[in-house]
């Protein structure tokens, strides 16, 4: 459906621009950026804020924008990506691509991750631009395309072309965090402060092969499947991080005494594993900030089906904890795939070493002051961002879209899963919180 809201005052509304934006299917692959894009450019152009297309490959287009400060603190990074996972409409009880809003909650694909989140940004960056606001800093705005499938064409294209773009930036927002969660009668904020590093791994697979009307004692076929079974049904080993210590400590100090110590038997090397075990369905939730993983995503063997292939394997998507290198992946794998493998690395995007936390007081101060009883606490994400690129600049990414979300939305079941959806109320609630981020930037202690 249209949107006949007129392109200068669309920003006043975040939740019609979120609608918008949805209703673009920039589905990777392919992605079709160019008219999510194109239609911001107008935007912003219209609100006379400075923007440039940037593009590795035409019909891929990534945008910067320049808000200018008083030069009193640094430039400050808001990124965001405009692809979205694919959405199946048979299994959505709203149209993914519709945008539509159904007692007060917006559905679509993208409306979480992240066009609500693109939404924010759009509103602070014009909103200021219209009050008149001289933010401390520049305020820096790019949104790219690609995330979804590594960014080659969007912020790793920025980064290593146009790294100019970026000088003196410390600090960025982006996904993913800020949102609520409850545990115990607390209510929490997340700011990702840290985030795993992506580590794509291909397990192969060697036997005879051979004619398939006789018995093939050495099908490797079946060596595959008995690693399959394995790695889908053996978690890998527990380790306590730095950034996982800091954030479970954090929430440790707010809970009641029981629950505190749960915390901490979190936080022992020793109990760490038969802790998430009891915790049920919540330390499935925790169980990916303490252990490396491996999801099985691509599997490759035979030709013809009357001919036993010689050579079968299987591609996996690891995560490692920060500071972990392929190679202590490779050895905990090593350990369920035996000797008759061969593991290589395809590819493996480190993250910073440690995490900067300059500005997590003045994030945690917006959160206060949008929820007064809403708590702050840092937070290791499970899967890897953008963040992880713009790091190399020296830039270190708050996952920080900050939505008060209902404790019945299953958040995690929702993110890349059908029916994604955001209430309203969430997304008018991020809007305001980084408005007044540019406000606070650099004028705080």
């Amino acid at each position: 459906m249209p949107d006949s809201r007129s392109p200068d005052t669309e920003y006043l509304d975040p939740v019609a621009l979120t609608q918008r934006l949805v209703r673009f299917d920039t589905t990777n692959p392919p992605g079709n950026e160019g008219e999510c894009i194109a239609h911001i450019k107008s935007l912003l152009g219209g609100a006379g804020i400075q923007n440039q297309v940037l593009a590795k490959t035409p019909g891929r287009p990534n945008l910067i924008a320049r808000l200018p400060g008083d030069g009193s603190a640094p430039p400050l990074l808001l990124q965001g990506h405009v692809d979205v996972v694919p959405a199946d409409p048979s299994r959505w009880q709203q149209p993914p691509f519709g945008g539509d809003i159904v007692d007060g909650v917006l559905w679509g694909r993208g409306s979480l991750d992240m066009k609500g989140g693109i939404a924010m940004m759009l509103h602070a960056i014009m909103r200021a631009k219209a009050d008149g606001m001289t933010p401390a800093g520049d305020i820096v705005l790019a949104l790219v395309c690609d995330e979804e499938s590594g960014g080659d064409q969007g912020a790793r294209y920025l980064v290593e072309e146009y790294p100019e773009l970026f000088q003196e930036i410390r600090y960025a927002i982006g996904e993913f965090g800020g949102f609520s969660f409850n545990l115990g009668r607390r209510r929490f904020y997340s700011i990702m402060v840290a985030e795993k590093q992506v580590c794509h791994l291909r397990v192969t697979f060697k036997g005879q092969g051979g004619h398939a009307s006789l018995v093939q004692g050495d099908n490797p076929m079946a060596a595959l499947a008995r690693f399959l079974q394995q790695v889908q049904s053996c978690p890998l080993p527990t380790h306590v991080t730095p950034e996982a210590r800091m954030m479970f400590q954090a929430i440790g100090r707010h809970l009641a005494p029981p629950a505190r110590l749960g915390m901490a038997a979190l936080l022992n090397p020793r109990l760490t594993a038969i802790t998430l075990k009891l915790l049920g369905a919540r330390g499935r939730t925790f169980a990916p900030l303490f252990r490396n993983t491996v999801n099985p995503t691509i599997v490759r063997g035979g030709e013809q089906i009357n001919v036993v292939p010689g050579e079968v394997s299987v591609d996996l998507d690891g995560r490692l904890l920060p500071n972990i290198g392929p190679d202590q992946l490779i050895s905990e794998i090593r350990a369920i795939a035996g000797t008759g493998a061969t593991i290589e690395v395809l590819s493996h995007d480190p993250g910073p070493q440690r995490p900067e936390m300059g500005l997590f007081e003045t994030l945690s101060s917006v959160l206060r002051e949008s929820d007064p009883e809403g708590i702050p606490v840092p937070m290791l994400m499970p899967a890897a961002t953008d963040g992880r690129l713009f790091a190399r600049l020296g830039i270190q990414t708050y996952g920080f879209l900050p939505m008060l979300l209902p404790s019945t939305l299953d958040f995690a079941a929702v993110i890349h899963g059908p029916n994604e959806r955001v209430p309203v109320d969430a997304i008018n609630f991020g809007a305001n919180a980084i408005y007044r981020l540019l406000q606070l930037y650099g004028r705080t202690p």
